[in-house]
């Protein structure tokens, strides 16, 4: 059974976000890294550049696909997780903790409001199967 962090905010496309201090750390749910299988790649994206919400901004692969991962927010990428390039699995292993990909400093912090609670994504993914 898949967790759904109450603290977070989600997208429907799967990644996770939640501010902290100001900056909006990203990832994928455990919906979405239970759905992949075990991922053996993950692209990250560049520090310092910028993106619009809804871009994609970074790549996870898997023994069964390559998924684009979408920026929740607007900003800019001020620091990625290094970890993932020798230890992809940490995604699989910890998606809400070790497994996170990047995180953003965003033009406006009440944009995380916009996106989905728990309880909302929960129905996506039920909606999904």
């Amino acid at each position: 059974m898949a967790e759904f962090p109450t603290d977070l905010r989600y997208l429907a496309t799967h990644e996770w976000a939640k501010l902290e201090d100001g900056v909006v750390v990203v990832g994928i749910s455990d919906h979405a890294q239970d759905a992949l299988g075990d991922v053996v790649f993950v692209e990250l994206p560049e520090i310092d550049s910028t993106c619009s919400a809804g871009d994609e901004v970074a790549v996870v692969e898997s023994v069964k696909a390559a998924s684009d991962i979408y920026a929740p927010v607007s900003g800019t990428v001020t620091e990625v997780n290094s970890n993932l390039e020798d230890s992809p699995e940490l995604v699989n292993e910890s998606p809400f903790a070790d497994g996170w990909f990047f995180k953003i400093t965003p033009d406006d912090p009440s944009a995380i409001d916009t996106l989905l609670s728990a309880a909302d994504y929960q129905v996506v993914c039920e909606e999904e199967h």
